[in-house]
């Protein structure tokens, strides 16, 4: 009948204190000849207890949790049944097997050790070996035992200190594993996150597009606030800004699934409060809790650039800033609520005038909610903001520059990060960039001696090309 191999804890036997009690499993074929628990309580200054197995078999039996380390004799041999019965039943939570195999040739030799190295993954363990035989020692260190003692030189005061250092190495060993694995795993978060963060779809259009985001979590790239921005195939440029409530990994993967319904049903055709009603649908069914909303802004600007239809859904009003004129903030009034608090609400569009020259800023809560001064409870608030960017745009900054030096002395002002996600859009209109383009697309080509198309009427609009979100 198989021996089962007891359980390993998922923590490390290692881990145990300095200056603690110690256990140690002595497996050799003449335990009787090895030094005693009360020698090497002696020379540790500290208890230790030993148990002692003859065989592969006695020390499955003997290797529980509280085994700090293994002593091991590497003459020892290794019966088949007991190696195939062991590997059979464990079910330790190991690290994936990482450690090299033997150098050819010495497999047979360190057959007991790569035995008790894949049942007791997260032991320290000594080897015993001939004092005459150090290269098989050094392997068997390569292969993964800790440290290696001679037969011939072991006393208590040597084996005492290699135990405690064998203990110490395995738990440094454990800990450079799990350190590695987190960087890994931090790496394919980020890797991720920074492709679930969107491109804007503006192939085609005039204007100009520029984006800051800023998560509040420490050390993510992605937040529960959200945007987007595409080009239809009529020329309409849709923009979208948005803010699940909460900082959390499930607020920001709720805020990619809106952000992707969006984009989908824009290019689908919704608009208004139609496309929102869509979305609070998905928001409901896809939400972990019904107390889960989100705000939302959708502008949608005319082909011509020089008008647009403005939705609210609880969330902050956009700012316009024309030519030659101070920032101000876009009427507010006829907004409906955020998504998620009401069955059956509506979103009113409202029509607005952006004239031939503009800026257009969109944003989260999270640029008007810092602090004004360290430990200071007021808020920057929008009046804040609009003064803050007017001040920009007096100082001649633009697109990129002003969007990279509102978000910074927002920073300064809150004494340090943001607590909350942050998002930022601009979107604008220049004149002359509309007139270097129109330039540009009016020059002769090379005259083609083809007989001309006789296309359907319906594919004179040529569809932009999609990028992928």
């Amino acid at each position: 009948m198989p021996v089962p191999v007891p359980q390993q804890r998922g923590v490390p036997a290692a881990e145990t204190p300095h200056g603690a009690d110690l256990t140690v499993l002595v497996i050799e074929d003449d335990p009787a000849g090895s030094i005693t628990g009360p020698e090497l309580s002696a020379a540790a200054g500290t208890r230790v207890r030993i148990r002692t197995a003859r065989n592969l078999t006695e020390a499955g039996r003997l290797l529980t949790d509280d085994v700090d380390c293994i002593l091991l004799d590497l003459a020892l041999p290794v019966p088949t049944t007991t190696a195939t019965a062991t590997t059979a039943t464990t079910t330790a939570p190991a690290a994936p097997d990482h450690r090299p195999e033997p150098a050819p040739g010495r497999a047979d030799e360190l057959a007991v050790l790569t035995h008790v190295l894949r049942i007791a993954p997260l032991h320290a363990v000594l080897v015993l070996t001939a004092q005459d035989d150090t290269e098989l020692a050094a392997e068997a260190v390569r292969v993964g035992a800790q440290d290696y003692l001679f037969r011939g030189e072991l006393d208590a005061r040597v084996l005492s200190r290699a135990i405690r250092y064998a203990v110490e190495r395995k738990r440094a060993d454990l800990a450079q594993h799990q350190l590695t694995e987190s960087g890994l795993r931090a790496q394919e978060n980020a890797r991720l996150e920074r492709g679930l963060l969107p491109t804007p779809l503006l192939d085609g259009s005039d204007l100009s597009f520029a984006a800051r985001y800023r998560p509040g979590r420490s050390r993510a790239l992605l937040g529960g606030d959200f945007y987007d921005t595409v080009r239809t195939p009529d020329g309409t440029v849709h923009a979208m800004i948005g803010d699940v409530c909460g900082h959390g990994p499930d607020e920001a993967a709720l805020g990619v699934e809106l952000r992707i319904a969006w984009r989908a049903l824009t290019l689908a055709g919704l608009c208004g409060d139609q496309l929102l009603s869509t979305l609070q649908q998905v928001l409901e069914h896809e939400r972990q809790s019904e107390e889960i909303f989100a705000t939302l802004c959708t502008v949608d600007i005319a082909p011509d650039g020089r008008r647009a239809g403005l939705c609210l859904a609880g969330h902050p009003a956009p700012l316009l800033a024309r030519h030659g004129r101070p920032a101000r903030l876009l009427p507010y009034e006829d907004g409906g609520p955020a998504l998620g608090l009401l069955p059956r609400a509506r979103w009113p569009r409202r029509q607005v005038e952006l004239g031939a020259e503009w800026s257009l800023m969109m944003y989260t809560d999270g640029l008007i909610e810092g602090r004004v001064g360290a430990g200071s409870s007021q808020r920057l608030g929008q009046d804040g903001m609009v003064a803050m960017v007017n001040s920009r745009l007096e100082q001649g900054l633009a697109g990129e520059e002003l969007l990279e030096a509102a978000v910074a002395e927002v920073r300064e002002l809150n004494g340090g990060e943001l607590t909350d996600d942050v998002a930022v859009l601009l979107l604008g209109r220049d004149p002359e960039r509309v007139r270097r383009r129109g330039r540009s697309a009016s020059r002769p080509g090379p005259v083609s001696t083809a007989p001309p198309a006789t296309a359907p009427a319906a594919a004179s609009v040529q569809r932009p090309p999609l990028y992928g979100p």
